[in-house]
């Protein structure tokens, strides 16, 4: 399988990204991808302030737009993140709730997939940035996995990798490769970026994909991009540096039996022990 990340910078409006983003749909596509992959947040500026005034319902414009190009150059495309609008209707009232959320659609444009990042970006770091999503976001409650042509893949959204629970739980649900649309910044990313890939790989023997945003020093948000694929032996198969560009690699699934066969971390859990279980 050719899995190729589109590393964009994120603009003020968003019927800009989201026809940028279409651009290099296509160029993925030109180059022989069978999934691509966008960053998180692509659609509007990192910052929680922001959120609402870009968010749109699942099936409105940015969703079909995006349907449509998966449909349009026969990918598989994981649409990075987007703000999510939920309006919950009944007789007499309506309750927003506002989703990081990222969707997946099949080769024919179909949605196949639906996250909403469930481990909210709430941190506050001494000599770094201090970032609370929950001040405009709910977060969301699943386990996400879905099926492909290719196999079981599972879906993380950035801060959600922090945690093995939810990538040991995708494993376990049967998935090869997790794709992650992620906006590390700079004081996280130099530090953590490529370990949190790297060890999600190693612990769990699968395949990571971390698409980030391209670095723009004029932004509120500074990314700091290094999009990335890791394999089942924790070795980095290519990586970004900060601009703007597609990454493309080709992905051997065998691997992932090859490892497991070797050195069965699986098999060799002490769930007599310990276990871990979706509430």
């Amino acid at each position: 399988m050719k899995l190729s990340l589109i590393q964009l910078k994120n603009l003020q409006n968003n019927d800009k990204n989201i026809d940028h983003a279409i651009e290099m749909i296509e160029k993925a596509a030109a180059g022989g991808a069978d999934f691509v992959v966008l960053p998180e947040m692509f659609t509007c500026p990192y910052q929680a302030s922001k959120f609402p005034l870009y968010a749109q319902e699942e099936g409105g414009t940015n969703w079909k737009k995006l349907s449509e190009a998966a449909k349009k150059f026969g990918v598989y495309l994981c649409a990075g993140s987007m703000p999510e609008l939920e309006v919950k209707r009944d007789c007499c009232e309506h309750v927003e709730n506002i989703y990081n959320t990222s969707y997946v659609f099949d080769r024919n444009g179909n949605q196949i997939a639906r996250h909403r990042k469930a481990h909210l970006f709430d941190v506050d770091i001494k000599g770094g940035p201090r970032f609370k999503e929950s001040d405009s976001l709910t977060a969301g409650n699943e386990i996400t996995t879905f099926e492909t042509e290719f196999g079981t893949f599972g879906l993380m959204i950035c801060f959600d990798i922090r945690f093995p629970e939810m990538a040991r739980l995708i494993q376990l649900k049967g998935a090869k490769m997790i794709l992650v649309p992620a906006a590390f910044n700079m004081t996280s990313g130099p530090k953590w970026w490529e370990l949190m890939f790297r060890t999600r790989s190693v612990d769990n023997q699968i395949f990571t994909a971390g698409c980030s945003p391209a670095r723009d020093t004029n932004a509120n948000y500074v990314a700091w991009g290094h999009s990335m694929v890791a394999n089942p032996w924790g070795t980095v198969l290519g990586e970004l540096q900060e601009d703007e560009e597609i990454l493309t690699v080709e992905i051997d699934f065998s691997e992932v039996e090859k490892v497991r066969a070797q050195v069965p971390l699986t098999t060799a859990r002490r769930v007599d022990l310990y276990k871990l279980e979706e509430i």
